[in-house]
């Protein structure tokens, strides 16, 4: 039974790093330029695409691909910011809505036109295709790759976002724009890269997502869900929220499928309305 446990406790906490990982990038954009951002998986398809391409046509090792995906998704989403999206800033929820999908919607026709409909896969380093045992329990070294990693990141995005000039200068831009513009802040800058942070992180989490749930061109449709379940439970510009909410929801989600596989993946829905229920704003929101 503890054996069990503590199996399904590392498996979640696991996957909620990845659901971090995919969401956290949400999270910022959404909460810090309130723009709602339908088409964040596709971005994630971005990175997972490109670590597909990298690895299997050019034999590039995995983990040189991991920085790469993440910047391929922040580059694309540069000129989509420039071109698309800064035009609705003002706009109302629906239309942001309406373009996002639709950006969706073409992002899984074009991946389904040059990689086909199929599942894909990449190869890992040796080293992370194994287990590792610890106190006579065996572990998933991916999975131990995945936990550090999304810690790491966390910690980076808090200290970038709280203790930095940047973080700052797009704190400033979010809460009153006229005002950060009069104090010399160029608030079309601070917004451009704070997206390109948010594509770069959706891009490195599905480069990452490839060896724990796969990759086809429906990604961009079927993780959107999760990931707006993530960040609406955390709350919205909340790194330390969404970290807690993915590992509440990975966690949930794993041990629904071991101990009560009748019930499915639906418990992370009911896991998700209790939590809603008792803070509207998410674990962490403000507003």
């Amino acid at each position: 039974m503890l054996s069990s446990l503590g199996g399904v406790l590392f498996d979640g906490f696991a996957y909620g790093m990845l659901l971090f990982l995919l969401s956290v990038g949400l999270s910022v954009t959404l909460g810090m330029m309130n723009f709602v951002n339908l088409a964040h998986c596709s971005f994630a398809m971005v990175g997972g695409y490109a670590t597909v391409t990298l690895v299997g046509k050019f034999g590039w090792p995995f983990l040189a691909t991991l920085p790469m995906a993440f910047i391929l998704a922040a580059l694309l989403s540069i000129p989509l910011e420039r071109i698309l999206y800064r035009r609705l800033y003002r706009a109302s929820d629906l239309d942001q809505c309406l373009l996002t999908i639709g950006i969706v919607f073409i992002s899984v026709a074009a991946f389904a036109w040059f990689y086909t409909t199929e599942q894909q896969s990449t190869q890992v380093p040796a080293w992370l295709q194994g287990s590792v045992k610890i106190g006579g329990m065996s572990f998933a070294a991916y999975r131990i790759f995945l936990i550090v990693l999304g810690l790491a990141v966390t910690a980076l995005l808090i200290f970038l976002l709280e203790r930095t000039r940047f973080g700052a200068t797009v704190r400033a831009a979010v809460d009153n724009q006229r005002m950060a513009r009069g104090l010399g802040i160029d608030v079309d800058r601070a917004f451009m890269f704070t997206f390109a942070l948010g594509g770069g992180l959706a891009g490195l989490g599905g480069a990452l997502a490839i060896q724990v749930v796969g990759l086809d061109p429906t990604f961009a449709l079927s993780y959107l869900v999760y990931v707006l379940i993530v960040v609406a439970v955390g709350g919205l510009g909340s790194i330390g929220g969404s970290f807690a909410a993915a590992t509440v929801l990975g966690i949930s989600d794993m041990a629904g499928k071991y101990y009560f596989p009748w019930l499915g993946a639906f418990l992370i829905y009911l896991v998700m309305v209790a939590l809603l229920m008792w803070r509207p704003v998410g674990l962490f929101g403000k507003r």
